[in-house]
This record gives structure tokens, sequence and C-alpha cells, in this order.
């Protein structure tokens, strides 16, 4: 089985949905009752991300959010996912893997107002991000609720940009609770049926009440779809680092020293241990746990009154407790329960930095040559006679080459293109295209419009030229 993290595709117009949705599965119960009166204020706090980042960027990253629109000669990857609105000053939540590496964003709302965003925090360790625009009549924020009173059964709907066809509302259930798909070292996620697909990442999960119970992160699926299998954080997780990020700049987890693992079946029988819990497998020297006389061998079942299920659990009650805090560890060791009394460190500041990259990327700066980085050639009378079947003209100039990093690849000019029109020029020559750059230069122009005929229509009906904004010139636009 192939495991996907949401990905964005396609680049449609967006869509609003209200539907009727049933309170519990069909089997469950008769008749649905209409949410539309409920979907209908929540849309507005849900935006749509989209994203343009480098192709040689990367992301530093697994979380890269997919190429919505890209090709082989264009430098630029369009990517997209969602978001919602949690402060009325535009403050918007996402994950980290939906803005990572991106040098622009832009947020559409669902009145189809569109803004330029930033990023203003990340934690990129449980794949968050918090983004801000600049509008100018407050935002509507969403009410966050509390994912810890979600029961398996109980209804969720997702909300988000699924597939690039619009904003989109689909419903189910809580699957499972607490899953584990190895995807930080945090893990707890709320499993959900309801339609999780690329694109759908950043959004959020609500309950009946219209409360944000979880923030769409993952899907595990054999196919690029939905599988029933979708994943969300729980809104708990993102709360404490919120309120971490605003006291201390960071998120500042506890921390023991410890390094721990799950306890297989084998391990279990092999060394006589309890399968659940979390094994230590080393204390780091000088740190609380090697203080405290936490030793390697030991199995951690309990923090304070709370039972250690496994490695992760463990992780979560120490990264989410006050440094500084003393707590309690049950351990067995020897076949003995014995209680271990430490106090809670800092987590390490510089291993936190170490892995924060740069939440800003700058914009490329695109290079505009004397001759646009286009290599250009006349057309052929076989090339003549289909153009003219096609497109009803005979005329134009074939691009032979598209030079990488130029402002004419990022505008997505592209060889095997056909050059029908500069400006409002026809051009049938090399000459002519650098005549008509020339006089718009002149003119004092620093952009200039190209009509092409595109390299590859394929077979779709709709396929025709295309204009394309071209900078021709240094200068203000």
């Amino acid at each position: 089985m192939n495991r996907m993290k949401l990905r964005s595709v396609g680049l449609a117009l967006a869509l609003t949905a209200a539907i009727a949705l049933p309170l519990a599965p069909a089997h469950a119960q008769k008749g649905s009752v209409d949410a539309s009166e409920l979907i209908a204020k929540l849309l507005p706090s849900v935006v749509r991300i989209t994203t343009e980042s480098l192709k040689s960027a990367g992301n530093g990253s697994a979380h890269a959010a997919a190429v919505e629109q890209t090709d082989d000669y264009s430098d630029i990857e369009i990517s997209a996912g969602s978001g919602f609105v949690i402060d009325a000053d535009g403050t918007i939540m996402t994950n980290w893997h939906v803005v990572a590496g991106a040098y622009k964003l832009t947020v559409s709302l669902s009145d189809g107002q569109e803004l330029d965003a930033e990023v203003v925090d990340a934690i990129r360790i449980i794949d968050l991000a918090i983004i801000k625009v600049k509008s100018a009549k407050p935002l509507q924020p969403v009410t966050l609720g509390d994912s810890d009173t979600l029961a398996i059964g109980q209804p969720v709907m997702a909300i988000g940009n699924p597939l690039g066809v619009g904003m989109s509302v689909s419903m189910g259930i809580v699957s499972a609770l607490h899953r584990n798909i190895s995807d930080t070292p945090f893990d707890n996620f709320i499993q959900t049926d309801a339609a999780i697909n690329h694109g759908n990442s950043g959004g959020p999960m609500f309950n009946l009440k219209g409360e944000v119970v979880g923030v769409d992160s993952a899907i595990i699926s054999p196919t690029a779809a939905n599988a029933g299998l979708g994943f969300a954080l729980p809104i708990n997780q993102a709360k404490f680092a919120l309120k971490q990020m605003k006291e201390y700049g960071w998120v500042r987890p506890g921390f023991l020293g410890l390094r721990v693992q799950d306890i297989t079946v084998e391990m279990s029988r092999t060394l006589g241990i309890p399968l659940h819990g979390a094994l230590v497998a080393w204390v780091a020297p000088g740190t609380s746990a090697d203080k405290s006389g936490v030793q390697v061998g030991d199995v951690v079942t309990r923090f304070q009154t709370q039972a250690v299920s496994d490695e992760r659990a463990l992780r979560r009650y120490i990264a989410g407790s006050q440094p500084g805090t003393e707590v309690s560890l049950t351990v067995i060791r020897a076949g003995k329960e014995t209680e271990i009394k430490a106090k809670l460190d800092e987590w390490p500041k510089a291993a936190w930095e170490a892995a924060n990259v740069p939440l800003k990327v700058p914009e490329p700066v695109w290079q505009v040559p004397t001759n646009l980085g286009i290599t250009l050639a006349s057309l052929s009378n076989e090339t003549r006679l289909a153009l003219s079947q096609v497109a009803g003209a005979a005329h134009g100039v074939l691009v032979m080459d598209v030079v990488p990093g130029t402002d004419a690849s990022r505008r997505r000019l592209a060889k095997g293109d056909i050059i029908l029109r500069v400006n409002d020029k026809v051009v049938d020559s090399d000459a002519d295209v650098r005549a008509e750059i020339d006089a718009a230069r002149k003119a004092g122009k620093t952009k200039a419009m190209f009509l092409t005929y595109p390299h590859n229509p394929g077979n779709s009906p709709y396929a025709g030229a295309t204009w394309h904004l071209v900078r021709i010139a240094s200068g203000e636009d």
C-alpha cells in the first residue's frame, strides 16, 4: 500500500457547496437534516492557498505540496492546499507542507477575493504553519473545539479544495483515534472516512457544532484518490503549539533525555515485559532522566496519571508538559513496578532552531536578456499548413528554445510554441518579433503581450492560442 500526503491538483474556479448532511451513517438512522445553514456560516472561514515555488528549490519537508501546474519547460511549480481563519486580523492556519519552499502565497476567500499572504510561524515537527493576509475588512474566524471529546462513530465534515474542483464539503465519521502513521514523532491522528483528497491539506475538520476538531493533513491510499483513510491532526495539539508560540516564540517542549521505542510482540515474549508502554533504549548522560535514575531496559507504563500506550504517547506527554515541572514516571524494571520522580528540562533550543529552515523564501530574480532568452525560427511549409487547418492562420514564428531562469520561461513561453502576435502586431519572422519588442521598449513599455499557439495542444477541443505577458525590460510594472 502506498502512503501519500495530501497534495493539491488543478486550477479550477472555486465552487461553494451547500448540501444535506446526515447526522449519522445511513444504517444508523432514518432521514437526514439540512445542514446548509451551518455550512454557509463555515465557508467564509475556509480558504484556498495557492503557492509558487521553484522546481529546483525543494522545500525541506517530506510533506511537499503536490504540483498543481507544471511542465518540462517552466521554472515554476504552482501548488495549492487549504486553510482556515483563526483570527479576524487575517491569521490563517494550514499545514507546513502546503507552504514550504514557496516564494509567493495567494489566499482565495469564499467571496472570490484574492490576497497576498506570508508565513509568520511554523511548527514543522507537527506539520503546521501560520500565515497572514491583510484584508480591508475583518475575516471570519472559526471556533476551535476540543478534540479530546471526540469518539469513534461521531459525525465530522471536511471543508477544503479537493482535486482543484473548488471549495467542497464531505461528510463522514471518526473512524479511529490516536492513529500512528509514522508521519511525525508525535503521531496522534484522527482517522475519518470523510472524503479527503489532494487539496484538502491544511483544511479544517468540523464537528456538527461547527467547531474545528482537526486539521486535515494526510491520506493513505493505493491510488492518488481518497480510499476512505483520511487523517487529521487533533486541534488540541495545534492549540497547544499556538499557545506556546505566542508565549515563548517557539513551542518550548518538555524534555527528559530519553530515547524510547515501541514494544513488539517478539520483544514482549523474549524479555518478559508488557506489550504496552515505551521501552527505554538510551538515556542521555547528564539529562533529567539520567539524574532521576531512569535506566536502559525500563518500560515506562505511566506518565503522571496517564497510561503510556506506546513511544509516541510518551513523547507527546513529555513534550506537552511545562519545563521545570516535576513529573512521575511509572516503570517496570526486572518485573517490578517502580515510580520515578523527574524534573523536566527544556527541549534543547539549538536542536529546535537547527531544523527551523527559513520561513520566507525570496522571490527569484528573473533574467531579461536582450533577446528575452528565446531562440526563434521560421515555420516550415508543413507547419504552416497544419496551423492553417487548426488555427485559421498560416503565419507565426516557432520557438526553438527558452532559457531557464528568464522571465519568458517563468511566464510559460515554451519550446515548440508558435508566436502569432506580439502586442497587436501579426508576426511571421524572427525580425518581426524583435522589431515589435524594440518598438515597445522605445515606447517605455516594460512588458509585451505574446499570443502563442501551444507546442502540444493534444486532442482537446478547447486547445487554442494563449496570451502571455512577458517582461521585455527592467523597470516598474
